[in-house]
């Protein structure tokens, strides 16, 4: 039976055009909306996959204010059985303020395996997994897309420099996860109806943020695009043919 854990963060829903506040310190989701990132989505499915083959249970916890209740809900409309709220302006925490306040609740429940998203999808942060694992003394496996537990052993496994690779180590552990290894469910009417029903848990944090240290955020401008004319009508068709040919997708 394992326990886990999943975090999760309400960000700017990226599908649309990025906009940065004024301070230049986060993603202004004001006319965008807000959604859970794709790297946590996918840890949400694979830590409620783990949960039903261990027998065990699928928590999920945020640290973000009021509105961020509406991740958590999703979260739970799709498998994960409890909710920790630690209130608070997730944008005055740095990942070390993140990490210690994740670590609090991991000491206060035991989780055995907990689960994060890579990075986060509106900072680009990398820091939280592997600040976690330091705060908890846990070993840790950054970005895999496929994680399951056989015995007592924790099995990720994701893309490397030289093809896939697999690591195996010990639980209790911590995993952060990229998209790609799995297709994440989505909420069901009677799943949001359940979720609704669910007691969320709410924590204050348990000190004061050091604050995220960043300088600021900056946005790359837009990549040129180069177009070509072929030509017109039925006078184009040849260079279609040629330009099909240097793509592979006709034999000569």
């Amino acid at each position: 039976m394992v326990d886990v854990l999943v975090c999760i963060k309400r960000v700017v829903d990226s599908s649309s055009e990025v906009v940065l506040t004024e301070d230049d310190q986060a993603v202004d989701g004001r006319f965008a909306g807000f959604t859970t990132s794709a790297h946590e989505e996918c840890a949400v499915e694979l830590a409620v996959r783990i949960a039903a083959a261990t027998g065990g249970t699928a928590s999920v916890l945020t640290l973000g204010d009021a509105d961020a209740t509406e991740q958590l809900r999703s979260a739970l409309a799709v498998g994960c059985t409890a909710a920790t709220h630690i209130v608070a302006d997730a944008q005055t925490f740095g990942p070390a303020d993140v990490a210690r306040e994740i670590a609090a609740v991991v000491r206060d429940r035991g989780h055995d395996l907990v689960l994060l998203g890579n990075d986060a999808a509106d900072s680009g942060d990398f820091q939280v997994g592997i600040r976690l694992a330091y705060e908890l003394g846990r070993p840790v496996v950054n970005g895999v897309a496929t994680v399951s537990v056989e015995g007592s052993e924790v099995v990720a496994g994701g893309d490397g420099p030289d093809g896939h690779e697999t690591y195996r180590v010990p639980l209790p552990a911590v995993v952060t996860v990229l998209e790609g290894g799995v297709e994440p469910r989505y909420p069901t009417v009677p799943g949001r109806m359940k979720a609704k029903k669910i007691a969320i848990e709410e924590r204050t944090p348990t000190a004061e943020p050091s604050g995220p240290k960043r300088v600021r955020l900056l946005l790359l401008p837009p990549q040129p695009s180069d177009v070509q004319i072929l030509g017109k009508g039925a006078e184009a068709a040849p260079a279609v043919v040629d330009l099909l040919e240097r793509l592979g997708v006709l034999a000569r």
